[in-house]
């Protein structure tokens, strides 16, 4: 009769002498990821056994539930976790437990033939036990195998050179893990604190998780499922658990593809801008999994920055996942999830555009801001944003905005530009005398009266042909006006005396004063000097606080407006002089004002009342 099999003491190799130290204390962020670690790996036994029972019947408690059962104690000094999983034996315990990185797992998937696929193995978690050692000063693992002719055995480690392996008593198939947690890791043995880490890491895993009986993850990752077998129920309530925002989302885009790369994905866009005070995120970034295990929380290289506000879950069976398994490891493949997502999220805007303009309105109310800072930063993506922009324009009724597709479809036949006019609301913009010309010739004019405007027109220069160019350019080439009567100009003597007036008068504060060719219902209006850089940068000077002083302009006048021929008029006869000399600081100032550079348009008043008394009385 043979001797019945004895405890031994191994030595562990010696890489994993020389790295259970740096496991133990320096690898991982969080203590609580050993938990992750430990229920994946009871996923993945969970899972090979189930696929083993495709093909054999002969299986040790053939009919047992698949599931993973954690038990804490009352005095939290220690915690069990055990599966109903393929088990080991003697040898896969040496060979799984004794090397550090080996995953009984990843060979089995190797293992597979063509063709076959196992969804749920997770797979790579053999450094993962390891992190056991970061709460527990003894690590205790019964396991026994599916072979109905095997027996059970105990492996135990304390983290040190060596590690025992015992005979066990263990009638039944799995494994069970069993930790004496270290005097400062009794929080880990609470049944609150172990359920709170399943909800974050392992929420998800395809097997009922219990605690004393009682079953606490969700199991069905929702976004692995079909588009069309997801409600708009379940995705709002789902988007409501993970967020704590209570209205449902704005859009909700389902990604499930294999190419170019195997990825999951539901994005959403939330109701408002603004987080709500007891939202759930506290970041921004997508909660990224793999093999629906909680990877990052907040992960922000999925999507571009611009799209920080999108909210959602990515999981990919090919993520490049450092030894941790808390990062992912930067190459190819996240650079094609983020363009699968990218791309997929595009195309639902457009789509959401196209078939409810309202709904599309309040997104671009809530979120405009963000898509207008991609096109000023993103230069290799800018374009494939273009058609989520919305303008005011001066075809536009009030509150209506349009997209630049609707613009190119309106412009004239001659027409080679699309133009646009940085102001600080529609208001003003539709009354600026730089649009003169363009109401006199019927050009439609983009109104750009967001601060972020001009920024966003640096990456916008040019629309299926049409370049960008700002209507207070003074080199515009637009038509000439040909109807404008000779009578009603102001003679070329006077005008050129009121010219020289407004010269003397205005000083420094100009660059020059001129005749205008493009003024028509206005008196004046002002432009920048040749060379000199444009309102667009005038204006991120101002935003950026780097504009000290109001810019100096060129002065255009038009010597066909009536207050322009009595000006010259009363300046050539000495007329009321300080009248005169009033309504120049009036014309000049009425400038800055609709600019948006006056720096203190308060100053006006006094003037405007003597220019009010002046007309009174006369």
């Amino acid at each position: 009769m043979p001797d019945a099999p004895t405890a031994e003491k191994i030595e562990f190799r010696a890489e994993v002498r020389q790295l259970l130290n740096i496991l133990a204390h320096s690898l991982y962020t969080e203590r609580e990821i050993f938990l992750r670690e430990l229920i994946s790996n009871a996923s993945d036994a969970l899972n090979r056994i189930q696929f083993e029972m495709l093909t054999h019947r002969d299986v040790l408690d053939h009919d047992a539930e698949l599931k993973i059962t954690l038990t804490g104690s009352d005095d939290g000094k220690t915690l069990t976790i055990a599966d109903t999983g393929i088990g080991m034996t003697k040898e896969e315990l040496v060979e799984n437990l004794g090397a550090i990185a080996h995953s009984g797992a990843a060979a089995f998937l190797e293992s597979l033939q063509a063709g076959q696929k196992a969804d749920d193995i997770i797979g790579r978690f053999g450094v993962g036990f390891y992190s056991a050692l970061m709460v527990a000063d003894e690590i205790v693992v019964t396991s026994r195998s599916y072979r109905p002719d095997s027996s059970a055995w105990t492996w135990t480690t304390q983290g040190g050179d060596s590690y025992t392996l015992a005979p066990a008593d263990k009638p039944d198939r799995g494994t069970v893990i069993t930790l004496k947690l270290k005097d400062d890791a009794g929080e880990f043995g609470k049944d609150w604190r172990i359920e709170q880490i399943i909800h974050k890491h392992s929420d998800f895993v395809a097997f009922p998780i219990y605690i004393k009986d009682r079953a606490v993850n969700k199991q069905t990752a929702l976004w692995r499922q079909s588009l069309a077998s997801v409600t708009d129920e379940q995705a709002s309530e789902f988007y409501r658990q993970f967020t704590l925002e209570f209205e449902p989302p704005l859009l909700r885009a389902h990604l499930n593809t294999d190419a170019p790369v195997q990825v999951y994905a539901m994005l959403f866009i939330p109701a408002k801008g603004e987080r709500g005070l007891l939202s759930a995120r506290r970041e921004e970034g997508l909660k990224l999994y793999s093999r629906k295990v909680l990877i990052q929380d907040y992960c922000k290289d999925l999507l571009p920055h611009h799209f920080r506000f999108v909210q959602g879950v990515v999981d990919s069976e090919d993520l490049p996942l450092n030894v941790s398994r808390e990062t992912v490891q930067s190459n190819k493949v996240m650079e094609r999830i983020k363009t699968a997502l990218t791309h997929k999220l595009i195309d639902e805007l457009k789509k959401l555009a196209a078939d409810d303009k309202e709904k599309y309105a309040e997104f671009w109310k809530q979120f405009g801001a963000y898509v207008k800072e991609g096109v000023a930063l993103d230069h290799a993506g800018r374009e494939k944003l273009y058609p989520l922009l919305r303008f005011h324009t001066s075809r536009t009724g009030e509150g209506e905005m349009a997209p630049l597709t609707d613009y190119v479809g309106r412009v004239q036949p001659s027409q080679k530009s699309i133009y646009y006019l940085l102001a600080n609301s529609a208001k003003s913009a539709s009354i600026s005398p730089h649009l003169d010309s363009f109401r006199k010739h019927n050009l439609e004019v983009l109104y750009l009266t967001d601060p972020l405007d001009s920024f966003m027109v640096q990456g916008l220069r040019e629309y299926e042909g049409f370049k960008l160019q700002n209507a207070d350019d003074p080199a515009l080439d637009l038509p000439k006006d040909d109807s404008k009567a000779a009578e009603a100009e102001t003679p070329s003597g006077e005008f050129d005396g009121l010219i020289a007036r407004f010269k003397s008068q205005l000083g420094e504060r100009v660059a020059d004063v001129r005749d205008s060719e493009r003024l028509v219902d206005s008196p004046a209006r002002l432009v920048a000097p040749d060379g000199a850089s444009g309102a667009e940068m005038d204006r991120i000077r101002r935003l950026l606080g780097k504009e000290a002083e109001t810019p100096k302009r060129v002065l255009e006048i038009n010597r066909r407006h009536a207050i322009i021929r009595r000006l010259a008029e009363m300046a050539a006869a000495g007329e009321s002089e300080s009248l005169v000399s009033a309504c120049i600081d009036q014309l000049y100032e009425s400038a800055l004002l609709i600019e948006g550079l006056h720096p203190d348009p308060a100053s006006m008043l006094p003037r405007i009342q003597q220019i009010m008394e002046a007309a009174v009385g006369r």
